[in-house]
């Protein structure tokens, strides 16, 4: 059976990057006569409750679900696949326009208030107060912040974070920081093809990584309606450990022994703190700040800090991923994907080729 092998991923943020590369290799695929199939992350302009169409995909876990589809069709025999996302979320939409299209739970439900009862109902579960769940969420930021630095690296100034304003309170629980800002025009494209075809290409096996593992877990209720089993994660700890059992890889370890890359799902503090238990890398909440002052959980800065353009953060971070394996001396990268309030989860667990 064909082996899932991305070979090229790309992005433009704010109109910064080039798209070149995958694009030409794109080309000389369909030169040779062979098929290109698309799969397409739906931008914000997308009604949120149409039917999705074929090849189509929706919500933060979208292009989780994506990649699993892309490395099933090249099982199957399809020789290439790209996943494409764009959303001009900064100048596409009028401040109104955009404004409307969030509201995906009502005018009575905005996001932030539905996140901020799920994060009421999750310290419940867990019993911790308010006053622990903001420290947490601090430690969380403190953790973008210094991977937001790292990727910048000589380009950082202070001037590219938050200012003081977007410290208060949005909601008892959250600051401004602590939730997603979507305001970025994004471009991105990965291109996954057979191992097969990648030979064919003459691509160099050490810029090749292979798709070893996905797992996804989608609960039937999203919203307010879903809350209560939204809150528990359960899901989230079942595709984290189909992804792990697929590919025959424990990623916790991996990652505390410094052999991976992470991205966790950053939109608002209670959901990486949900995957921090669920993969776990920590065993209980009280032990979040230790475990961040040692490892980052985003390569990005999260999409707090390097933005979010609606349903493709996950697509930047597996092109981010992407990129840091191929740099960089760690093996494995693992991506999650939240959908909606959380009732759709995903994981993603790339490697490096093998020789």
């Amino acid at each position: 059976m064909a082996r899932a092998q991305i070979i090229s991923a790309a992005k433009m943020i704010d109109n910064v990057g080039s798209m070149q590369q995958c694009l030409t290799l794109e080309q000389r695929i369909l030169d040779l006569g062979l098929p290109l199939r698309q799969l397409h992350i739906d931008p914000l302009s997308t009604d949120w409750h149409s039917p999705e169409q074929p090849d189509h995909f929706r919500s933060g876990c979208g292009p989780i679900e994506a990649l699993a589809r892309a490395r099933e069709l090249v099982r199957e025999g399809t020789p290439a696949v790209a996943i494409c996302g764009e959303d001009n979320i900064k100048t596409g939409y009028a401040r109104h326009q955009r404004l409307e299209l969030m509201e995906i739970y009502g005018q009575q439900q905005p996001i932030t208030e539905a996140y901020n009862a799920l994060a009421q109902r999750f310290l419940q579960l867990h019993q911790i107060d308010e006053s622990h769940f903001r420290q947490l969420a601090h430690a969380l930021f403190d953790n973008y912040c210094l991977s937001y630095r790292n990727v910048l690296s000589d380009d950082f100034s202070e001037e590219l974070l938050p200012d003081a304003r977007w410290h208060q309170p949005l909601t008892s629980l959250f600051r401004g920081v602590d939730c997603a800002n979507p305001l970025v025009d994004f471009q991105g494209r990965l291109l996954i093809v057979s191992d097969q075809l990648a030979d064919q290409l003459d691509c160099p096996t050490d810029q090749r990584l292979d798709i070893r593992a996905v797992g996804l877990s989608r609960l039937q209720q999203d919203g307010p309606e879903g809350l209560e089993q939204i809150a528990r994660y359960e899901h989230l700890e079942s595709a984290y450990q189909d992804c792990c059992r697929t590919a025959g890889i424990d990623f916790a370890d991996e990652f505390k022994a410094g052999h991976g890359l992470l991205e966790a799902y950053t939109c608002y503090p209670v959901v990486p703190m949900a995957f921090l238990l669920a993969s776990g890398l920590v065993e209980v909440l009280e032990q979040i700040p230790e475990f961040l002052q040692r490892h980052s959980i985003t390569v990005t800065g999260g999409m707090n800090l390097a933005k979010a353009a609606w349903n493709n953060p996950a697509l930047n971070a597996l092109i981010s991923i992407h990129h840091g394996l191929l740099q960089g001396e760690e093996r494995y990268g693992m991506v999650h994907g939240n959908g909606g309030l959380g009732y759709r989860q995903g994981v993603a667990l790339l490697a490096k080729a093998e020789q």
